[in-house]
């Protein structure tokens, strides 16, 4: 399903001569085949599909991340605003992302649920929180936010 959200709007941005959005999605659909083609799996279901995909699209986020920062410290505006305008590209076949409130709640209700008394229960929160929230919550944040409630 999202595989094809994805070629449709390449198709529509073609058709419309937006060649930032016709180059952003060709690279999405190009890690989305590399995986394929890693994986050599014919058997997924649809819902795998899309969970595969959401994560390569978010570590394709955080990629553009850190060339923004590589380019902004070398005095490269020109290319860091690319990478803004491919992320925004990306982020539209994400999930919502939740807020820092959002994560904050979820954070402490996940420890408590967890029973967790110490920094060496981390990584059990941490994993109780990727089952929930998988796509849609950005961990290193979350754990940042676990490591300190349990200090």
């Amino acid at each position: 399903m999202l595989r094809e959200k994805i070629q449709d709007s390449l198709k529509e941005a073609m058709r419309a001569k937006e060649t930032r959005r016709v180059s952003t999605l060709r690279l999405i659909l190009a890690a989305v085949k590399d995986r394929d083609i890693a994986a050599r799996t014919q058997d997924k279901s649809e819902e795998d599909d899309d969970a595969v995909i959401n994560a390569i699209l978010a570590k394709m986020v955080k990629q553009r991340r850190d060339s923004i920062q590589a380019y902004e410290e070398a005095g490269r505006c020109e290319l860091a605003e690319r990478e803004r305008d491919e992320i925004g590209i990306i982020q539209g076949f994400l999930p919502k992302q939740m807020s820092d409130e959002e994560i904050s709640s979820a954070c402490h209700k996940a420890v408590d649920s967890e029973g967790a008394q110490g920094l060496k229960d981390v990584g059990r929160v941490m994993g109780a929180l990727k089952a929930k929230f998988a796509g849609r919550m950005d961990f290193s944040k979350a754990a940042a936010e676990v490591r300190e409630i349990l200090s």
